[in-house]
């Protein structure tokens, strides 16, 4: 029998192959492992001409139609989560390319934007940093968040996860999306405000709204303006969602106090990226979803659905 060949793309933690049973998968397929990102789209297209299979992370890796075209051999492309904005399905479906998904048991976001909240506010990594460095003692005088207001961009399922975690740290909650209703938000147990209340009345600001048409360029300069001088931003959701050029003028001038940011309109972030020369600005490089439980998770059932693709059979979780 002919292997089929599958690309693992962006495994940027070298994880995929020792959490999930590939091996029982080596009679049909050849898998290869790619783990840093492609320059280009057409570099993309050579290393991924004569593949039948490909596992992308997220959307580390575009999927645009002009792509498509440049893999003929195409048969069966797969995605961590359940959606991909980085994927053009209608083109992927008029060339017959069956794309599936993967679910997660849990979403380690929300504990994620808490943590940013936290080194934002309490300078903990800063001090690590310091303290592994030989400096004697602190210089960094923390914020206490406890009775602090939070403003959530978007209440769905990790926004009301998000206003859990930060009852149970003491904080006022309050939240604003295009759709949500005061009554929404009463069931929730967090208070409802407009967007102008929001970034006007809020000290902590955080994001968790899906990327899309609607939502690109959501937070603008309008809305960072509104925000008091000692308010703080956290994004773990995608960066286009804010205006990333507004945010760094706020922050280079000091209009806030300060952001935590885990998601970039451009990724990996440029190395020369000016967000990289501020020191009220704290980064991580996408690391929302990126949990060895979740990669777990994520290649395993990647593993089960080009199983049942390679028998014949029905993807688990077929998207298109």
């Amino acid at each position: 029998m002919t292997q089929l060949r599958c690309a693992i793309l962006d495994d940027y933690f070298n994880l995929a192959l020792d959490v999930a049973d590939w091996p029982k998968l080596s009679d049909r397929v050849d898998v290869t492992v790619f783990s840093h990102p492609f320059a280009s789209e057409q570099a993309a297209a050579s290393a991924l001409a004569d593949f039948e299979i490909v596992c992308a992370m997220r959307e580390r890796t575009a999927f645009p139609k002009s792509l498509f075209d440049k893999l003929p051999k195409l048969k069966l492309l797969l995605t961590s989560g359940m959606r991909n904005a980085a994927i053009d399905v209608e083109a992927a479906k008029a060339r017959g390319i069956t794309i599936g998904g993967t679910q997660y048991s849990r979403d380690p976001t929300a504990p994620l934007a808490m943590g940013l909240i936290l080194e934002l506010t309490r300078g903990i990594g800063r001090e690590n940093a310091r303290m592994h460095a030989g400096e004697p003692w602190q210089t960094f005088a923390g914020v206490e968040i406890e009775g602090l207001t939070l403003g959530i961009v978007g209440l769905g399922k990790l926004g009301s996860k998000m206003a859990g975690i930060a009852k149970a740290f003491g904080m006022n909650v309050i939240a604003w999306s295009p759709n949500l209703t005061p009554e929404k938000c009463a069931a929730a147990g967090v208070g409802y405000a407009t967007k102008q209340e929001l970034f006007a009345k809020a000290d902590i600001i955080t994001i968790h709204v899906v990327l899309s048409e609607r939502s690109r360029g959501l937070v603008d300069r309008d809305d960072l303006a509104r925000m008091k001088p000692t308010a703080f931003l956290v994004n773990t959701a995608r960066g286009p969602i804010v205006d990333e050029q507004a945010l760094l003028e706020a922050l280079q001038q000091r209009k806030i106090a300060g952001a935590g940011l885990d998601v970039f309109s451009v990724e990996p972030l440029p190395v020369d990226h000016p967000f990289r020369k501020l020191d009220n600005l704290v980064l991580t490089p996408h690391l929302g979803y990126a949990t060895e439980d979740g990669l777990r998770i994520h290649y395993g059932q990647m593993v089960e659905a080009i199983d049942a693709f390679t028998k014949g059979g029905e993807l688990p979780r077929k998207l298109a």
